[in-house]
């Protein structure tokens, strides 16, 4: 069927399954370097008990099989070592059956990891990317051209990604409706970056116009996605731009690229090569095609729902093998930063005028006069939900003492996970936790202090703790 394949899109399938491809591998490095000390066997929250108290339907993954901690690492290093070999192209060397299934791995792979990583993976980009991985296999190869189908329900995507975060913001903080929340956001985002300060400092009049210029790109642009082109190229291409700056001002992991590589899925680049000649899709090809499109249509009623809804969520899934999400960010903008230092003192007996030194975090605030470094679209779990905890202590309930109890033990995989442990020879005796308000500082106090934040005490959130 003519209808059924899109040839001029050939190029712009393949920058989307290499980019695709690419960020596969970052999240599975990110999973083996860093699963130990979260859900480890012997992590804050172990896989082996998450399994016992939750029932396979509600969390399907190939570790109900078998877990130990050499068999995630596995999973996680063959994830990582398919994702280099379609980053490389393997997937063009196969008929189109076998490009399909390779794609498949992956994507059944991080759902094994995703279902089993509780509040370390509860982040909205874990489902996108599952959602995007899935469709990714029904996309081809070489061996046909890219299916009409598949593009639109990759535009779909797109679609609820952008206009979601956008309706949550209209409907959530009135800084949004007023256009004043970039006077906060940039200094308040869960981990900002190096250009961040530098965009804070922006002239207010230039937040108002950052924020408008959000709204449109997120409330009217995504429905110019399902125009015929050039007017869908230019929507994306649009997209693109705003997706860029977003990586520039702060670090959201995945979420930005994988909106870049989604939106690139729509350009138009035939101009810029010469489609091949490619066979005629099989029958089987298009009827799998074409059940995957039914499956998409009826799994979209509650995600619309969902958007319609005054009440509505942000990044929820409704299945659990996140085929079909709802996506949104941002939809309350802080106006105070919080952060938690953690520290640490060899003193038998603790005081105030204690040595107590502080642990590093890799991307979170914590030296005043260190430069937030640029991590993204490598995610630093931990990092992130030491964000949430200093919002509450609510995010923090399950694992923040199991977090103090093996820095007080010194454990190996998780100092990893820190940027610098005060203690290379031997653990603290004590640990306590305080909360401090982060302010960047000025243009005359960066100059004369060298310091990027300003910090003032707020509480203790832990008072000097002991192994028992």
């Amino acid at each position: 069927m003519d209808w059924f394949c899109a040839p001029d899109l050939w190029l712009s399938r393949l920058v989307f399954q290499r980019g695709l491809a690419a960020l596969y591998l970052v999240a599975f490095a990110g999973a083996a370097l860093q699963f130990r000390a979260l859900i480890g066997e012997r992590g804050m929250l172990p896989v082996p008990g998450f399994l016992a108290r939750v029932p396979w339907r509600r969390a399907p993954t190939l570790f109900r099989l078998h877990y130990s901690d050499r068999f995630f690492a596995g999973c996680a290093w063959t994830g990582a070592a398919v994702a280099a070999a379609l980053l490389a192209g393997v997937d063009g060397l196969l008929p189109l059956w076998g490009a399909m299934l390779l794609w498949l791995v992956p994507w059944a792979l991080y759902l094994s990891i995703v279902n089993v990583g509780q509040t370390w993976y509860g982040f909205g980009w874990e489902s996108l990317l599952l959602e995007v991985g899935f469709l990714a296999v029904f996309l081809g190869n070489d061996q046909v051209a890219p299916p009409v189908l598949v593009l639109f329900l990759l535009r779909w995507v797109l679609f609820r990604l952008e206009f979601g975060a956008g309706l949550i913001k209209m409907r959530g903080d009135t800084c949004w409706r007023k256009l004043t929340c970039l006077y906060f956001h940039h200094e308040t985002q869960p981990m900002p970056g190096p250009l961040s300060w530098f965009f804070h400092r922006l002239p207010r009049p230039l937040h108002r116009a950052e924020a408008a210029a959000n709204h449109v790109t997120q409330l009217a642009v995504p429905f110019l996605l399902f125009t015929p082109q050039p007017v869908a190229s230019a929507a994306a291409a649009l997209m693109i731009v705003t997706q860029l700056w977003l990586i520039l001002s702060g670090n959201f992991a995945w979420l930005n690229w994988l909106a870049v590589v989604l939106a690139a899925s729509v350009l138009d680049l035939s101009p810029l090569h010469t489609s091949p000649a490619l066979p005629a899709a099989p029958l089987w090809y298009e009827v799998v095609v074409s059940a995957l499109t039914a499956l998409v249509v009826v799994l979209s009623v509650r995600p619309v729902r969902n958007l319609l809804s005054r009440r509505q969520s942000m990044n929820r899934s409704y299945d659990c093998l996140h085929l079909v999400n709802t996506y949104g960010a941002f939809g309350t903008v802080g106006r105070i930063r919080q952060e938690i230092v953690i520290e640490g003192t060899a003193d038998s007996t603790p005081r105030p005028e204690s040595d107590w030194r502080a642990y590093e975090f890799k991307g979170k605030p914590g030296d005043p006069r260190r430069l937030p470094r640029q991590f993204a679209p490598y995610h630093l779990r931990l990092d992130w939900m030491m964000w949430f905890a200093a919002l509450s202590p609510a995010y923090a309930r399950g694992w923040f003492a199991g977090l103090i109890e093996r820095l007080l033990a010194g454990d190996r995989d998780t100092l990893r996970l820190l940027r610098h442990c005060p203690f290379p020879d031997a653990p603290p005796v004590y640990v306590r936790a305080h909360v401090y308000r982060y302010r960047y500082t000025t243009w005359r106090e960066l100059r004369a202090t060298g310091a990027w934040w300003e910090r003032t005490y707020v509480r203790e959130l832990l008072p000097p703790t002991r192994l028992r």
